[in-house]
């Protein structure tokens, strides 16, 4: 059996890891660390839940770390040595969370410059030199205009959650930035799944990176459980009340397929006084996030979501997900289920199954996609 210690990190990370409780690497960090420590590009291809975060963020400080102490020091602002994209506002502060757990013994700077954040602040994050910048595309091409950050200096790109990058329509700015950066950067790109538009993304910008697809790419993990309930009359609050009558000691996530459904049963079940939040699209930001670090703290055990949920959130206490509405597509259904049972951890998804999902569930139990 494996273990981190193989990898000859640098002490400071061997610290963190072992505080941290990480002990045996999981396959895409075992196949991906290795290549990325010998400063060669990856494409890395796993299912949710496998720590593809942890594949790139030791590489990516080691390095840093090590030209530091070679006495080649960041001494300038706006000009990182490492640039993480990022989808989403919400998956980039959970990544730049993760990542300054391991900086506290390492002493690196993780700056964020994300959509949606005041400019006044981001300006602020990254006037003074630092080592690591996350971001989400469209903010950082407005950056570099204006002249705030300059990748002159950058040795290593990460595309994170990169089929989510591509269905935001981010493959124009990625391009661009991509032009910005010097040619002898390092690069990696991970990705849940491989759709024809990451396929194409791979063969066009990536060609060059060893790809690594895990065993359980586009499968679910073996330690998730799959509940199946037939909605009886098309009544799916009745039985949505008699599946949380069945309590589990962490949070329940539930997806709606619209905002619309998101707040009508986010109302339904305030009537019937079931404590619930609402994580989705299009409300106040603030206030998303608050209800999303609520559920994370444990202190709300039921968040109602659109598929805004389902891309990269890392939530440790998730143990049910009930698809209240099923999505059409199944690259939809993998992210969702892959919110519970995650990193070894058991979990439970409810299906509420009407005719209309006949398609989906006989794609789920073909050979390409078998529930275990």
């Amino acid at each position: 059996m494996p273990s981190f210690r193989a990898f000859n990190l640098i002490p400071s990370l061997q610290s963190t890891l072992q505080q941290q409780g990480f002990v045996t690497p999981t396959e895409i960090q075992e196949r991906a660390l290795p290549v990325l420590l010998k400063g060669k590009s990856v494409v890395g291809v796993a299912e949710t839940g496998s720590g593809k975060t942890l594949a790139y963020a030791l590489p990516v400080l080691q390095k840093m770390k090590q030209l530091e102490e070679s006495g080649d020091a960041v001494a300038e602002g706006g000009r990182p040595r490492v640039v993480i994209l990022v989808p989403s506002s919400d998956l980039g502060e959970q990544v730049a969370k993760a990542l300054k757990v391991f900086t506290h013994e390492t002493r690196l700077r993780v700056r964020t410059a994300l959509g949606g954040a005041a400019l006044a602040i981001v300006r602020r994050n990254v006037a003074g030199p630092f080592e690591v910048l996350l971001a989400t595309p469209g903010r950082l091409e407005q950056l570099m205009q204006q002249q705030l950050v300059s990748l002159s200096d950058l040795r290593f790109l990460v595309l994170d959650e990169a089929d989510q990058l591509l269905d935001a329509g981010f493959l124009p700015a990625i391009k661009r930035i991509l032009k910005s950066c010097p040619a002898d950067r390092q690069m990696a790109l991970f990705s849940a799944t491989a759709s024809e538009e990451v396929q194409t993304l791979i063969e066009e910008l990536f060609s060059h990176a060893e790809l690594i697809e895990t065993r359980g790419r586009h499968r679910l993990v073996s330690t998730l459980i799959t509940v199946n309930l037939d909605v009886p009359n098309g009544k799916r609050f009745p039985l949505l009340e008699e599946v949380l009558s069945e309590e589990v000691e962490g949070g329940t996530l539930v997806f709606a397929n619209t905002r619309e459904q998101c707040d009508k049963l986010a109302a339904e079940l305030v009537e019937n006084d079931h404590h619930c939040a609402i994580y989705r699209g299009d409300m106040d930001k603030k206030e998303r996030r608050q209800n999303l670090k609520g559920f994370r703290d444990g202190i709300i055990k039921l968040l109602i979501s659109t598929d805004i949920a389902s891309r990269g959130l890392d939530v440790e206490n998730i143990d049910r997900v009930i698809n209240y509405h099923l999505p059409k597509e199944l690259k939809n259904y993998l992210h969702r289920a892959g919110r519970t049972a995650r990193a070894g951890r058991k979990g439970t998804v409810i299906n509420f199954v009407t005719d209309r999902d006949l398609n989906l569930m006989k794609r789920l139990e073909s050979k390409d996609a078998p529930i275990s």
